[in-house]
């Protein structure tokens, strides 16, 4: 069960660097989740600015 109400998702990532990305979330003041969502909603926008980019007649 999560807090926020969106379900909960599980990765593998070694002991060394969960440790380092949570100083490094800990120094930007954001959670690992948090921080991991601001990544995936800026790689989906960057993916559809080429899509976008991409497309016949553009």
């Amino acid at each position: 069960m999560t807090t926020k109400g969106t379900p909960g998702r599980m990765i593998r990532v070694d002991d060394e660097t969960w440790d380092a990305f949570g100083e490094v979330c800990d120094a930007k003041g954001l959670s690992r989740a948090a921080d991991l969502r601001v990544y995936i909603k800026k790689e989906i926008a960057a993916h559809k600015r080429r899509q976008k980019r991409d497309a016949p007649g553009s």
